[in-house]
């Protein structure tokens, strides 16, 4: 047996053949005095006690709810009855460039495993090289070889496979496997953040023309209220202050209509963005707020957030992807054992190239050791272990922020119901004090002040009325995108708890 030391750093030893004599009992023999050796001699370069010491935070120690909760439906936003809105969405999810990019960021992922799993099988490649070469005359070859110009010509076909005894490319490949569940994930959650913006948008384009009509309506009663003012101006019942107040009220409300048209417009530009449309695609969209359909709310928070909202789901496999690095990282610490072989043609010369005595072959492990570089290599799993630990507290920061959002909706929803009880009074009362107001002006019984103050107040209610109807549907909206927006994962699909056994 030839032992060749290739540095100080790494070690391999090849064995052909023809140094065993051919003997395949001395083949086995020496892969497993090889095999022996890497165990002993893979003490050379200790991973040490890095470790994680970040846990994984669990939902029901956060205050969630062991009981069921009332998920969206995957199609949520159909629940309105609104066959506007169900196009809008179902054009954005299918046209949106955002959502190609995640594709295409999950196409590069599946590659990504797909390298990884090819690492692992039985490796070939082929050679060939014909090379028109002059020998020198001082060197090895003599002449009259030496010093000639010969053809140097050499063909080979080489497999190799890498035993992965202690699981380097098993952990490479897993890590992959983690990022693209991830990126998986990653996807569906940009589809349901862009069905819940479709819907908020819709939702607020419907609240500015529902202003616009109140803007429109106020508008109109002021130019009542202007005629009827000129009329008792003439019957020398006000003066010229009350005419300049209800004109200038008239050109306020101008003011206000043309602004609500100006946000209309622009709504509906980011409608039309979101929906992957030209700018001017939504300009004859005019939706009106709905009746509210309130969905059922849950007593509390729910514990069974993960699998149920996207990015959680990608966080924790960002978790599953950190472990197998850090796992692959330890692996550097042991010996990498490769079987190979090879069978080609050399000569020099094309006349003898194809001679049987050009034939040539071997066949050996390689056994690779890491005798010198314990420093980097704790390094690098230190650092690996750190991301680790990254992903862990990335992961719990995102259970916090879910448990946050659907507390926060539920809680608006609850408090929008109570608010819309006592605005619908609101609403009445002032239009009931209007229209007596007008009443008793007209009759002579009351001022112009009286009448401008009910007037505008009136105004105010109906806008806050629409405002609070708008707020409602986006609370309900916010809560299906906290719950997850109707995605579920596959239970088989979600990484099982490894953090503890990393540990």
């Amino acid at each position: 047996m030839k032992l060749f030391p290739v540095s100080m750093k790494t070690m391999r030893f090849k064995l052909s053949p023809q140094a065993c004599g051919g003997s395949l009992t001395a083949m086995t023999a020496l892969t497993a005095v090889l095999a022996s050796a890497a165990l002993l001699l893979g003490g050379c370069a200790s991973p040490g006690e890095t470790r994680p010491t970040h846990q994984l935070a669990d939902a029901r120690t956060r205050g969630a709810a062991p009981d069921a909760t009332p998920w969206p439906a995957t199609r949520w936003w159909s629940s309105y009855g609104d066959a506007q809105l169900d196009t809008l969405v179902d054009q954005a999810l299918a046209g949106q460039p955002s959502l190609q990019i995640a594709q295409a960021r999950l196409q590069q992922a599946q590659a990504a495993v797909s390298v990884a799993g090819a690492a692992r099988g039985l490796q070939a490649s082929a050679s060939l090289e014909l090379t028109d070469q002059r020998f020198t005359e001082n060197g090895l070859i003599p002449p009259p070889l030496g010093g000639s110009v010969k053809w140097n010509n050499n063909a080979q076909l080489g497999v190799s496979w890498d035993l992965d005894l202690f699981g380097r490319q098993r952990a490479a490949l897993d890590a992959s496997v983690g990022q693209l569940r991830a990126t998986q994930a990653d996807a569906q959650a940009a589809r349901v953040l862009l069905a819940g913006n479709v819907a908020a948008g819709y939702f607020n384009l419907a609240r500015l023309i529902e202003n616009r009509d109140v803007a429109t309506q106020a508008l109109q009663q002021r130019e009542q209220v202007l005629a009827l003012v000129r009329q008792r101006i003439s019957a020398g019942l006000d003066t010229t202050v009350d005419l300049r107040q209800a004109e200038g009220l008239i050109a306020q409300s101008r003011v206000e209509v043309e602004a609500l048209a100006e946000g209309i417009a622009r709504a509906r530009h980011a409608l039309a963005d979101l929906s992957g449309q030209g700018p001017q695609a939504l300009d004859a969209l005019s939706p009106t707020l709905v009746a509210v359909r309130s969905q059922p709310l849950p007593a509390g928070l729910p514990a069974d957030l993960l699998g149920r909202r996207a990015d959680l789901v990608a966080q924790r496999w960002r978790v599953e992807a950190a472990l197998r690095e850090a796992d692959l990282a330890k692996s550097q610490f042991y010996p990498n054992v490769n079987l190979m072989a090879f069978v080609g043609l050399s000569s020099i010369g094309l006349d003898r190239f194809l001679n049987a005595g050009s034939l040539t072959y071997g066949a050996g492990p390689a056994l690779h050791l890491p005798i010198f570089e314990g420093t980097r290599l704790r390094a690098n799993l230190g650092a690996k272990t750190a991301e680790v630990d990254a992903a862990v507290d990335g992961y719990n920061a995102a259970l916090l922020h879910a448990l946050r959002e659907v507390a926060d909706e539920v809680s608006s929803l609850q408090s929008l119901e109570r608010q819309q009880l006592a605005q619908r009074d609101a609403t009445s009362a002032a239009e009931a004090a209007y229209a007596l107001a007008l009443q008793r002006y007209q009759a002579g019984l009351g001022n112009f002040l009286v009448v401008l103050t009910a007037q505008t107040n009136v105004l105010s209610q109906r806008r806050a009325s629409t405002d609070l109807n708008a707020r409602h549907l986006g609370s309900e909206v916010a809560l299906a995108k906290a719950l997850g927006g109707g995605f579920q994962a596959d239970p088989d699909a979600l990484p099982g708890p490894t953090l503890a056994a990393a540990r």
